[in-house]
């Protein structure tokens, strides 16, 4: 018989995927973005098949919980997202804002920021030449280095697979496979790929936009460089922490609790690779663009995303920050007192107990940045694919000792670990 953890795994994935689905079928009829509701519906079939792939698991005693994973990696997330990238193109003719989107604003505003640089030596445009009032649409807000998702479509022009999308998922299971094997690839935890790979947060957000999950993704590889013993790994995660902070601002918290648990954990010299590296590949990134248009870089990248652009920032989900801030001036006020007080706090946590692990440090940034998200005046909720992500990544960086991972039958063996049900990928230890 199955033992009672593995039970209780298999329950628990059950209604995991129970969730997801109904969420898909909510998404799929009800939501406004064309893109979200073709995502709903190839999700309706991803988390539906993994509900009864699951239920077979359950009923017969055998199979792995690998399986439902990537059938949803494959049917919830690559599939909707080729789908939208072949309706985005060129023959495809758009519709009303933002029904008919299928792509989200950031994926054209990155590519459009590629063309501009190669037009202009700068992403950002100036807004002095529109013409009119500037819009939210017509800000960048990253940094140069998320420009280079939009080189694809710069240099080869119009065509599917040269969608900033498609870049984003290339980019995010690169990272993540690069993370795997910093730790020394271990066999992971099936729970913790429920929240990095089968979660809605991460599927919808690849098929739809996908810059945040590459970002994320990117933070994970950070994370398990940065406490590799090989001296050549704090360079390394240097570097990859200046391309974080150069991508998107969101990633600066994590890239200095990183920091922290180098000093703490490797000392001095390697804090001085982690910080000199990330100093010289963030500005020879920044100056250049700087440089030719100091501006628009503060307008775009600085002013906009706190709110003291020309334009406002439109992202407006209720969470609370975004509910207090409503209230006017005051309310305003009592936000970023609220977010500045969750700062201090996170900040004197890492400060008195610096991250010894990179599960560690993945699970104290994923605290701190979801307290950001819950508390900032202007968020929405696909943010929260950062703590999500980064907590599935502390879960299996935090747990890297092998595991068997088949639900057996009458053979004697016990049952995986009741943590969260760790299961085997594919090439890992099988039973018969």
């Amino acid at each position: 018989m199955q033992g009672a953890p593995a039970r209780r795994a298999l329950w628990l994935d059950l209604a995991l995927y129970g969730g997801a689905l109904v969420f898909a079928l909510i998404t799929a009829f009800a939501s406004e973005f064309y893109g979200y509701r073709v995502w709903g519906n190839f999700a309706i079939a991803g988390y539906f098949a993994a509900l009864v792939l699951t239920g077979g698991i359950a009923v017969t005693g055998r199979g792995s919980r690998w399986v439902p994973v990537w059938v949803i990696a494959v049917v919830a997330t690559a599939a909707p997202l080729l789908y939208l990238a072949f309706r985005r193109s060129p023959t495809f003719t758009w519709g009303p804002w933002p029904w008919s989107f299928p792509a989200q604003p950031e994926v054209w505003v990155i590519e459009r920021s590629a063309r501009d640089l190669f037009a202009n030596g700068t992403p950002y445009t100036d807004l002095a030449t529109l013409g009119r009032a500037p819009h939210p649409d017509d800000y960048t807000p990253y940094g140069p280095s998320m420009t280079v998702f939009g080189f694809p479509r710069a240099l080869f022009g119009d065509h599917p697979l040269t969608d900033a999308r498609v870049a984003f998922l290339v980019v995010t299971a690169a990272a993540l496979v690069l993370a795997w094997w910093a730790i020394g690839k271990p066999v992971l935890p099936v729970r913790a790929a429920h929240l990095v790979v089968a979660s809605p947060l991460t599927a919808l957000t690849l098929a739809a936009a996908g810059d945040d999950v590459a970002v994320v993704a990117l933070i994970v590889a950070a994370a398990a460089l940065a406490y590799r013993a090989d001296p050549a790994s704090a360079w390394g995660a240097g570097a990859l922490g200046a391309v974080l902070v150069t991508m998107k601002l969101t990633a600066v918290p994590a890239v200095a609790v990183l920091a922290i648990g180098v000093a703490a954990t490797r000392g001095w010299r390697a804090l001085g690779a982690f910080s000199t590296a990330l100093v010289v590949v963030g500005s020879a990134v920044v100056l250049p663009v700087l440089l030719a248009d100091p501006t628009s870089f503060v307008e775009h990248v600085l002013k906009f995303p706190v709110g003291l652009g020309q334009a406002s920032s439109p992202a407006s989900s209720p969470l609370p920050g975004h509910l207090v801030a409503g209230l006017g001036p005051v309310g305003h006020a009592v936000a970023l007192v609220l977010l500045g007080l969750a700062a201090a706090a996170t900040a004197t946590w890492v400060l008195v107990r610096p991250p010894r692990t990179a599960g560690d440090a993945l699970a104290c940034s994923a605290v701190g940045l979801g307290l950001a998200i819950v508390l900032a005046p202007a968020t929405r909720w696909g943010y929260l694919v950062y703590p999500a992500v980064l907590a599935g990544a502390a879960i299996a960086l935090g747990r890297t000792r092998d595991r068997v991972d088949v639900v057996r039958v009458g053979t004697g063996v016990p049952a995986p670990a009741e943590d969260s049900g760790v299961d085997s990928p594919p090439g890992g230890p099988r039973t018969a």
